[in-house]
């Protein structure tokens, strides 16, 4: 018998290691849409079959993923959208925030902008924003978990926090993304997640719920973490990439990351992958077998 039959599917994950799991994303586009998302932004046509069909196309070619959000709590929709661009790059993230009044105006971007510097169509935002995922219709623990985490950090930060479609990874609900840096955050409670705001708004980062940043893969998300978790930095203290070297010969070693900090040091942190007993990903679905990503071995460089 499966032990994890019948729990939630972020019940069936609390053992899995957060770190190397946010989703790879760089380029945001946030759409305002009080209404039903149905399960799949695109999929569902959810904006109206004639605008999707081209957003899809666009965003693709951008490498742009396109977000739904809306306000927590009830709000009367008034006909004017808020739409968020933001670009969750290494080096120079930005957000900016500008209004639509017809879904048409979308295509009137140019997606390819949210690659480069802030583009100036939009009032740039300076205070963190938080994506709070409540997609329900993808996943029950999104939104029995998304839901009051985010409308308590919009009691806190009005205009600040927003409930989003998927994000990646409900098994860890609730899942919070930061805007526009990029950091992921999971299985955070309503203490952490405040905490994980002001840190933000200093410039720090939050190590409690740590998935990574999205934008690295995930062996360079588990590095960053690792380092952080050893020494204190700011945000924007350190650059991670993929190590150079041939790839492992033992099984369970995934790879390595070279992590520098702005002052010259330097750290090599090699990665493992760690297996886990068969659980279910969704809600729902059925069990398959689980791996995780591991630091195993941190090594300074002169």
């Amino acid at each position: 018998m499966n032990v994890f039959e019948g729990l939630s599917c972020s019940a069936a994950a609390t053992d899995a290691p957060l770190p190397g799991t946010a989703t790879e994303v760089t380029g945001w586009l946030c759409i305002e849409h009080p209404g039903a998302w149905g399960r799949d932004v695109i999929g569902d046509e959810v904006l109206g079959p004639e605008i999707t069909q081209e957003l899809a196309a666009r965003t693709a070619a951008a490498q742009v993923r396109p977000t739904l959000i809306r306000r927590p709590g009830r709000n009367e929709f008034t006909g004017t959208r808020t739409v968020l661009i933001a670009s969750s790059r290494e080096d120079g993230a930005w957000c900016e925030r500008f209004e639509i009044t017809d879904l048409k105006q979308l295509l009137d971007i140019d997606l390819h902008l949210l690659n480069g510097p802030p583009p100036g169509i939009g009032v740039p935002v300076h205070d963190p924003l938080v994506l709070v995922c409540a997609h329900g219709k993808r996943d029950q623990c999104c939104a029995l978990l998304g839901r009051p985490i985010a409308a308590e950090l919009a009691t806190k930060y009005p205009g600040q926090v927003w409930e989003s479609s998927h994000t990646g990874g409900h098994r860890f609900a609730p899942a919070l993304v930061l805007l526009p840096s990029g950091f992921t955050y999971g299985r955070l409670d309503s203490a952490a997640a405040v905490a994980m705001v002001e840190a933000a708004r200093r410039g720090e980062v939050a190590l409690t719920g740590l998935r990574g940043r999205s934008c690295h893969r995930p062996i360079e998300q588990v590095a960053e973490v690792a380092v952080r978790e050893q020494i204190s930095a700011a945000a924007g203290d350190l650059t991670v990439v993929l190590d150079a070297d041939p790839a492992p010969t033992e099984p369970t070693m995934a790879g390595a990351a070279l992590v520098t900090h702005r002052d010259g040091r330097r750290w090599r942190v090699t990665v493992r992958t760690i297996a886990f007993a068969p659980r279910q990903a969704s809600c729902n679905a059925a069990a398959k077998p689980v791996t995780g990503l591991v630091a195993d071995r941190i090594v300074v460089l002169l």
